[in-house]
């Protein structure tokens, strides 16, 4: 079963553990500069995937201060625990997060140009890009929830 923890320090060493498969490597930030970021940025939240209690992955999400959007900024599954769904189902679980932490209305995301794995994730689960491109050049997609 998949579900979403808070980062603790009794899992704090999985999750800075997790990696993706190399060919992902430049689409997605280290675990560790993520939850260095949650600190720097109080409106970040880390959050550990796991699967029946283990971390398999990371969240990062929040509210922008600025734009008031709401954002999943990162989002990632350990390369041994790739292509059996728990991307999407770790999606499906933060969506509704999201909407009961911000009672938003929409959520947004960002995808580094040529990733196309995400995207098709992103796009099975209502995202759709927006037209916009963040200030790192990613392609921002967006769904109503």
């Amino acid at each position: 079963m998949i579900a979403l923890a808070p980062l603790s320090p009794d899992n704090f060493e999985s999750v800075v553990a997790l990696k993706v498969c190399d060919d992902q490597s430049s689409f997605v930030a280290p675990n560790v500069l993520s939850i260095a970021q949650s600190k720097t940025w109080d409106y970040l939240v880390p959050a550990v995937v796991e699967k029946d209690g283990t971390p398999i992955g990371f969240a990062l999400y929040g509210k922008d201060p600025e734009s008031h959007r709401v954002y999943i900024v990162r989002l990632m599954i350990d390369r041994a625990h790739q292509r059996k769904g728990h991307g999407t189902a770790a999606l499906g679980l933060l969506l509704v997060k999201l909407r009961e932490t911000y009672a938003c209305k929409e959520i947004h995301i960002s995808v580094v140009p040529g990733n196309l794995g995400s995207e098709r994730l992103f796009q099975s689960m209502g995202f759709i890009p927006t037209g916009e491109l963040d200030e790192d050049g990613e392609v921002v997609f967006g769904r109503r929830i």
